[in-house]
This record gives structure tokens, C-alpha cells and sequence, in this order.
């Protein structure tokens, strides 16, 4: 809209001359910004302008102009100075492995950006994916720390989330809504408190539904509640083995939860056929197992194998083992199985270990808050507080070792030394029908049906 130039306002104004005809005069150049270097960023050029569009920033022209010049010679503000200064001092202790790239990162935000304005965590993003001497994830939890990051949400969802949202997507409305219903289920959030599951699993069980559903739709069913006894059956009747357990499997587990929401009024898969999911378990070789805590180089994999090998705890839940469910004055750790717990009671081996691995704990990384009882040279002092990878668990085994290997070795010679399965129940925290299915490898005679 035009104006007269004398005019006042706050917004923003394009003032052009009234009346006046002929060529379009030139814009003078703000003295200020004749002859500015290319590389000088936006900030120090209209100081105090807030952002106009919000537009995903693109950083490659950035980082195209500053590769000539070193991160020592960009000229920081103040603020910025004592940022990079501030993380720059931290701790060894505290800084990841790849500390430089953190320095390299938070520089170039702050050259470009400013310390004075919060700096957004696509951004971070956005500029550690073009270099990969540059990171992104320990400047983002510098930045929240001090309240300087405006975090992105899709940044934090669980990858396996988003891809059966997506997958969910390509059927039905109600077909998808449906689905949904059973995820929540799966999630503990139905009508009934469970133990909830993992997005992760919950992605592997909705794989080997997908084909299925997708079929469904093509024929032209809407909602689930079209489905019969007969298309279920129909559906796992050219399979066989593993992809048939599964699939009949999560068809029982989907009709199910639907059956428990009140969505469907009878289960067409209730009478289904699984087979057992389990294969036979297996002992390990004596030999395998002379001298194992001794082939293990840190504390760690000793603690790890002890739990494996002596008290048949799976790799999950090693993994999820808090600092406070170890107690050694009473020599018990507690497990936590969702809303379950099981006490194992540490025999003088596992106790020792576990006393050996705090030592180490506590005087290499003093410092960390992680509460986690197992940690590495990442996760200790992460401020996110993660877990362990599982492929650490397994490094600390010799090789041709397995930690379900050392665990099914384990229930399976208590199996042999006793027919109870009850008391395998007691011991390692089982199921009654895996209790049952060890005694059963363990002793087949006793179990083999009777002939009619």
C-alpha cells in the first residue's frame, strides 16, 4: 500500500512517491552496508529486525562461505564468545568423543544466528546433516540446558511411530481407526492396564499383518467387522512355519484387543491355530563355558555375563536394570518386567561382580546421573539418560556366544536337575507355559502324550 513518506507507522510500509511519473529512481544503499564482506550473516546487518517469513533455513551456501575462513577467525559477538567459551570448558569427562565437532557447531550457530535469540533445534539439524565433521545432538542439549533451543516435536517421535502411522495411512478409514484401537491396546492404553509394549515390537507384529490387511481392503472390505471366521483361516492356510505363526500370531492378538474395546462383537480369530512360537532351546557345549567370566576384559562383560549365565536375565531386561534395584547389603536386584517385578537373590560370584563394577562406575565417570546400572562412554554422562545399546552386551561375550544362548543353557540345566516347574517359575521369573516347555525338552518322557 502506498504512502506518503512521511507518514508513521509500526508495520511493515512500502512508501512510494504520489504523482510522480517516469523511471524508477534507485534505492540509496545504506552506508553501513556498502562494501560488507559476503560472509557476515543477517544479524549484524539489520540489527533487531525480527524474523518476517518462518522458512526452513538453508545452510549450505553458509557453510560453502565459511570453510575459507577458520572457526578461530569468525568475529563473535560477546554474548557468542563466552557461549563457545562456556562450553568449550567443559569437563573432558563431560564432552563426547567428538567434542570438536560440538565447538565447530555451536560456532557457526552463533556466528550466524546470534547467542541472543533462541536458536531453533532444526536448525541444528538441518546444518550437522551437510558436514559430518559437525554434530548435533550434544550442542542441542547444551543449547536446553540454558534455555536457548525452541525444540522441534517431530524431531523426538519414535521412528517406529511414524512409520505405522504412515502405514495406517494407505487403508480404510475404518479399517485404520480400527488398527489404532489395537495399537493403544498394545500401548496400554485400552480398557484394561498392561504391560506396554514398544513401538518397536509393535512395528515387527503390524509387519506381518500388513500384507494381510492390505488384501482385505482390495477386496473391498470397509471394517473389520466384515471379517469371518473362513477369511482368517483363508488367510494363513498357503503359509507354513515361522511366517505362519506370526501371522496367526498377530491375527489373534488384533481381534483380540478389538473384542476387548468393544469395537467387534466376536473374535473370528479366537479358534485359530498358532503352533508353538518357540523353538527347542538348546545347551551350550561344556567346553564353551570353562573359564567364560575369565575371557571377559572389562567389568562390565563380566557383570553381563554373570547375569546371563548364572541368573538367565534376557538382554532387555540387562539392559533396563536401574542403579537403585541393585542392593548389596541385602545381595538382591530387583527386575522390572512392566508391571511386574522379580528379585533375584545374588549368589557370592554376582555379588562381587556387581560390587567390582560399581567401583569402576563411580571413578571413571563421577559425575554421571544416568540411572541406569549398566553404562558406556556415551550414555554415562548423556543428559538424555539412555540405555546401553544391546551390540555392548554382546561385545563383551567371547565369540560364537549369545546372550539367549547363555540364558536358555542355563533354564534348561535347572530343568534337567529338577522336573518342577514351578520352581523354574521362582527362580528366573517365568512363564508358566515356558516353564513348561523347558521341562519338556528337559524331560520328554514325562511329558510325551499316552497312547490311546
Amino acid at each position: 500500500m502506498a504512502r506518503p513518506g512521511t507518514s508513521r507507522a509500526t508495520q511493515l510500509v512500502i512508501a512510494l512517491p504520489i504523482g510522480v511519473g517516469g523511471p524508477a529512481l534507485p534505492i540509496p544503499a545504506d552506508e553501513e552496508s556498502v562494501g560488507r564482506d559476503e560472509d557476515t550473516p543477517g544479524q549484524y546487518v539489520s540489527r533487531g529486525q525480527e524474523a518476517l517469513f518462518d522458512l526452513r533455513r538453508d545452510w549450505s551456501p553458509v557453510l560453502t562461505r565459511l570453510r575459507r575462513r577458520p572457526m578461530g577467525e569468525l568475529p563473535l559477538t560477546e554474548a557468542a564468545g563466552q557461549l563457545v567459551e562456556e562450553f568449550a570448558r567443559l569437563p573432558r569427562e563431560r564432552q563426547s568423543p567428538d567434542y570438536r565437532k560440538n565447538i565447530r557447531t555451536l560456532t557457526i550457530l552463533v556466528y550466524w544466528l546470534g547467542a541472543e535469540i533462541v536458536i531453533a533445534e532444526r536448525d541444528v539439524h538441518d546444518l550437522a546433516q551437510l558436514d559430518p565433521n559437525l554434530a548435533a545432538k550434544p550442542v542441542c542439549q547444551f543449547l536446553r540446558a540454558r534455555g536457548l533451543l525452541l525444540e522441534d516435536p517431530e524431531l523426538h517421535q519414535d521412528a517406529h511411530q511414524v512409520w505405522i502411522e504412515t502405514s495406517l495411512q494407505a487403508l480404510p478409514d475404518a479399517v485404520a481407526n480400527e488398527v489404532h484401537t489395537w495399537v493403544g491396546v498394545l500401548r496400554s492404553q485400552g480398557r484394561r492396564e498392561d504391560e506396554p509394549r514398544s513401538y518397536d515390537s509393535i512395528r515387527r507384529t503390524f509387519d506381518a499383518l500388513q500384507p494381510t490387511l492390505s488384501a482385505w481392503a482390495a477386496s473391498g472390505v470397509t471394517t473389520l467387522r466384515e471379517i469371518t471366521q473362513g477369511q482368517v483361516e483363508e488367510a494363513v492356510e498357503e503359509l507354513s512355519g515361522h511366517r505362519r505363526r506370526k501371522l496367526a500370531s498377530s491375527l489373534r492378538s488384533l481381534f483380540r484387543a478389538l473384542k476387548q474395546e468393544r469395537v467387534i462383537f466376536r473374535d473370528p480369530a479366537r479358534h485359530l491355530p498358532v503352533g508353538e512360537l518357540k523353538g527347542i532351546p538348546r545347551a551350550v557345549p561344556s567346553d564353551r563355558l570353562v573359564g567364560l567370566l575369565d575371557q571377559a576384559t572389562t567389568s562390565l562383560g563380566r557383570l553381563v555375563i554373570a547375569l546371563a549365565a548364572i541368573h538367565a536375565v534376557p538382554g532387555h531386561d540387562i539392559r533396563t536394570i536401574l542403579t537403585t534395584d541393585l542392593n548389596l547389603a541385602r545381595g538382591t536386584l530387583e527386575i522390572r518386567r512392566g508391571l511386574l517385578r522379580h528379585t533375584l537373590y545374588l549368589e557370592e560370584v554376582t555379588h562381587r561382580l556387581a560390587m567390582e563394577w560399581l567401583t569402576y562406575r563411580h571413578r571413571r565417570w563421577p559425575a554421571s546421573v544416568n540411572p541406569y546400572l549398566l553404562v558406556s562412554q556415551r550414555s554415562a554422562l548423556d543428559p538424555d539418560h539412555p540405555t546401553v545399546s544391546i551390540g555392548l552386551l554382546r561385545l563383551a561375550l567371547p565369540p560364537g556366544l549369545t546372550l539367549d544362548g547363555l540364558r536358555q543353557d542355563r533354564i534348561l540345566n535347572e530343568a534337567l536337575e529338577t522336573a518342577d516347574p514351578l520352581k523354574l517359575m521362582r527362580l528366573f521369573g517365568i512363564t508358566e507355559q515356558t516353564a513348561m516347555h523347558y521341562v519338556g525338552v528337559a524331560h520328554p518322557e514325562r511329558t510325551a502324550k499316552l497312547p490311546r
